[in-house]
């Protein structure tokens, strides 16, 4: 077909190579465009049939003693918002436990002032965290050894909440017999990196850790989003309180599992209508908070890290890769192929972080359009997360090194 001359013979390897290469690379891709097009439905489903905590009617008769604990490290520029949402709440029955963990900023200052102004916010300062414990989860247990209420809702200092929202998750609570109950936000974004790279991560949040797995008891997903969860102090204390977690830096995630895994009646509502919460301040911060999310895994087991990583780059940048490729590639027979599966997963892309952009997010829908970066930010982060995990990751200005303890008690 090409020949008997030399020339020939190795333009035939050479071409037979290319096909063999063309032909991996469009395997992959349809399974990448077969697992978006899974994620695209599942968003929706998650969208349409997660509950939400807000039901049309008012809060119950009876309302007993909720204690709110609100953690804060360097917040000067959120806590103030913060505890005015909280003091506002349309509940009778509460107290705000303001604790300071070690801030080098006028956090202390200004949680002090609100505590001198109303008699509803304790303020205490949780001091120097010990060895072994991360410093939030230090911050609550202090706030918690303060508590004597029935009820305990942690919150973070960067979150503003509807004056109803109290209200009605204590009476959610009641109605469905809960032993704990957490609240998907709004995710507040204020800063373009985070607007390019969070519809795409909410991916995670919709399919992982939707409400329709975590109420479902088919699946055994736990998990607490940290920005509110309300928990029985009985229940609290028998998932070992914030010490049983005290390493752990991604703490919610792991009393939700705890509390799920013990048999605990747990629930999940959507209220992104009644609440925000900040993930990310700035492209440092972004990263940082990509990173925290691998090293937990990276500690229990390297492989199943680097599989994460290997995942969420053939899932999320390698899409935008090959479409650039493919289209150098139309003259062969798999070009087409590779061309028009690559670009249409591209476009699944950028429908999936269009509909978080707007339901999730309340974002202009034009970020859809910044999918390619966010796509390269997640497995970037990702990578640079494993690649700190061996010198620690730094979070809320502290680092953290692989010397800290497991929740078992031994060194990792």
């Amino acid at each position: 077909m090409y020949g008997l001359d030399d020339d020939g013979a190795s333009t035939m390897v050479v071409v037979t190579v290319l096909d063999v290469f063309n032909a991996i690379l469009l395997a992959i891709i349809s399974g990448v465009f077969g697992t978006w097009l899974y994620l695209l439905a599942y968003t929706i489903r998650s969208y349409k049939y997660a509950p939400r905590l807000y039901d049309g009617n008012g809060s119950s008769l009876e309302e007993p003693r909720v204690d709110i604990i609100v953690p804060a490290r360097n917040e000067e520029r959120f806590i103030a918002r913060c505890l005015d949402s909280l003091l506002k709440q349309r509940y009778a029955n509460f107290r705000i436990i303001a604790v300071d963990d070690s801030s080098t900023d006028g956090t202390a200052r200004i949680m002090e002032e609100f505590a001198r102004r109303d008699g509803r916010v304790l303020f205490i300062h949780a001091g120097e965290k010990p060895d072994g414990w991360v410093g939030k989860n230090w911050a609550c247990y202090q706030a918690y050894l303060r508590s004597d209420a029935e009820l305990l809702l942690f919150t973070d200092a960067d979150s503003v909440h509807d004056e109803m929202l109290l209200p009605l998750a204590v009476k959610r609570m009641l109605k469905d017999r809960l032993d704990a109950l957490t609240l998907v936000p709004r995710l507040e974004c204020i800063d373009p990196w985070t607007k390019a790279t969070l519809p795409l991560l909410l991916v995670f949040l919709h399919s992982r850790y939707s409400p329709l797995r975590v109420n479902s008891n088919k699946h055994d997903t736990g998990y607490f989003f940290g920005s509110y969860y309300i928990i029985r102090r009985e229940v609290y204390e028998a998932v070992g309180t914030h010490k049983g977690v005290r390493n752990e830096i991604i703490e919610d995630g792991a009393l939700g599992a705890r509390v799920k895994k013990q048999g605990f009646r747990m629930r999940m509502f959507l209220a992104d209508d009644l609440f925000s919460a900040v993930w990310a301040r700035d492209l440092n911060t972004l990263i940082n908070g990509l990173s925290r999310l691998i090293v937990p895994i990276y500690h229990a087991s390297k492989a199943k890290a680097f599989s994460i990583f290997l995942i969420t780059f053939f899932l999320f940048l390698y899409p935008f890769l090959l479409a650039s490729y493919s289209l150098q590639q139309l003259s062969l027979d798999l070009g087409t192929g590779l061309a028009v599966t690559s670009i249409a997963t591209c476009i699944i892309i950028a429908v999936t972080s269009l509909i978080h952009s707007i339901k999730g997010l309340g974002i202009s829908p034009l970020y859809a359009f910044a999918s390619p970066l966010g796509s390269l930010l997640i497995p970037l982060g990702f990578l640079m997360g494993m690649r700190k995990s061996r010198y620690g990751v730094v979070w809320r200005g502290r680092r953290y090194t692989h010397n800290i303890y497991r929740a078992d008690g031994f060194k990792i």
